[in-house]
């Protein structure tokens, strides 16, 4: 029997694939678990078109990664921090924080996108790796600087 694959079966195949299975196995298992359609001609027809929109997403959002990536690369982003007398930071600097400055500079980045060992705990300049999907990543530099000489640049 041949059917449409509507999602990833391991061992079988791909979503929207046809592919030619047992009767019993469609019938008791991928019918009822809606992980397969019978394949008549409408249905694979659905399947290509199925199969064409969703190329066309991935391609239209790996441009965008491409573009955001390319975009945030090399970037300075300064984040002022409140120090004690003996220049200890009262907070540290996490991928929470950074990734906040970078939404408010016009950058959509998750804090899991931003690698980051552990939170930066003193005054100075780090460069931070940005990882975004389809494996492409992006450094920026981020600059800690005492809270009271910071004059943010219009």
């Amino acid at each position: 029997m041949k059917v449409v694959l509507l999602k990833d079966i391991e061992g079988l195949g791909k979503k929207y694939e046809v592919k030619e299975v047992k009767n019993g196995y469609a019938r008791n298992f991928l019918f009822p678990q809606k992980l397969a359609k019978l394949a008549d001609e409408k249905t694979i027809e659905w399947a290509e078109l199925q199969k064409e929109i969703e190329t066309k997403k991935a391609e239209a959002e790996l441009a965008k990664t491409q573009s955001v990536a390319t975009n945030i690369d090399g970037i300075e982003l300064t984040i002022p921090v409140k120090i004690g007398e003996k220049e200890q930071l009262f907070e540290k600097v996490s991928a929470q924080k950074i990734s906040e400055k970078l939404k408010e500079a016009g950058f959509d980045v998750k804090k899991s996108q931003i690698e980051l060992a552990q939170p930066l705990a003193e005054l100075g300049e780090f460069p931070v790796k940005i990882k975004f999907e389809h494996n492409l990543e992006s450094e920026i530099r981020v600059i800690v600087v005492e809270e009271k000489e910071f004059t943010p640049t219009p």
